[in-house]
């Protein structure tokens, strides 16, 4: 019964995607026959809808900016949160508990999105591409769970390293780094699908066309179905592939950099995530 049920899950998750793919594959014939709607099958396959995405212009623009906030966004966040988490998790460290309590009230309370855009405003960051990195760069929850992470680290190696002589920055480089491989991979991973996703935000700060990430041009184009900027997705193509094509190609575009990442990290996945929900 069991292996039915989760048969019947993997086939619902499946099977949407699957049509998703082969749709963007599918040629002019295929998408008449099925009355200009969703294939499961895409006949003959064809790549025109790939090509004209991918061709220059909105889509490819907006992809070399997704994957730099990702990686420039995911290498700051990263490093910010494991320096704080690694001074909340050594006792005595000055300030320890009153900033503890504040990153305790930010998992549970969220500054609204009034008080974030004025904030975004004032700092001069709109329509600025660390709009919406700097904002969102510290997760509290990312914090607390890499700060567990650390306190289950044997104490016996920092004791052994202040022995040396070691500083707190070597430690925390050459001791604890090397040691955390997994919850880093979780957390890095958490980021990156955060800033790959982010389309709200660059709605929200970004006003000139010429600077949207994928997800935004995804949401305008797929969802809203409207052109961008005036710039139709694909025009400068040869070859001008139905509307559907091209909208899922879109879609399997911006989905597929997460989807060849997780398998690298999918095996630290588990031992990170545990580790943090266990470790108080």
């Amino acid at each position: 019964m069991k292996a039915v049920a989760l048969g019947v899950a993997v086939l619902l998750v499946i099977i949407p995607f699957w049509s998703v793919i082969a749709t963007s594959l599918a040629d002019k014939e295929a998408i008449a026959a099925s009355g200009g709607g969703m294939v499961l099958w895409p006949g003959r396959m064809s790549f025109e809808a790939y090509k004209a995405i991918l061709s220059g212009g909105v889509v490819t623009r907006a992809l070399g900016i997704s994957i730099a906030i990702t990686v420039v966004g995911t290498v700051f966040s990263l490093a910010a949160t494991t320096g704080l988490a690694y001074w909340l998790s050594r006792r005595g460290a000055v300030g320890v508990r009153p900033m503890t309590t504040l990153v305790l009230g930010a998992v549970l309370f969220s500054p609204g999105l009034i008080p974030s855009y004025l904030v975004v405003k004032q700092l001069s960051l709109l329509d600025s591409w660390w709009s919406l990195i700097l904002p969102v760069m510290v997760n509290a929850f990312n914090v607390v769970v890499m700060r567990a992470f650390f306190q289950g680290l044997p104490r016996e190696l920092f004791e052994s390293a202040a022995i040396e002589g070691a500083s707190s920055s070597a430690t925390l480089i050459k001791i604890v780094l090397p040691l955390s491989k997994a919850v880093l991979a979780v957390v890095g991973l958490f980021y990156a699908v955060g800033y790959w996703n982010a389309f709200f935000n660059a709605m929200l700060y970004i006003q000139s066309t010429e600077k949207w990430p994928i997800s935004l041009v995804l949401r305008t184009y797929v969802v809203n179905q409207t052109t961008i900027g005036g710039e139709q997705v694909g025009a400068g193509a040869e070859v001008m592939p139905p509307q559907l094509p091209l909208q899922m190609a879109i879609l399997v575009v911006a989905l597929v950099p997460i989807l060849v990442v997780y398998p690298f990290l999918q095996r630290h996945f588990a031992k990170g995530v545990m580790t943090g929900a266990v470790k108080g």
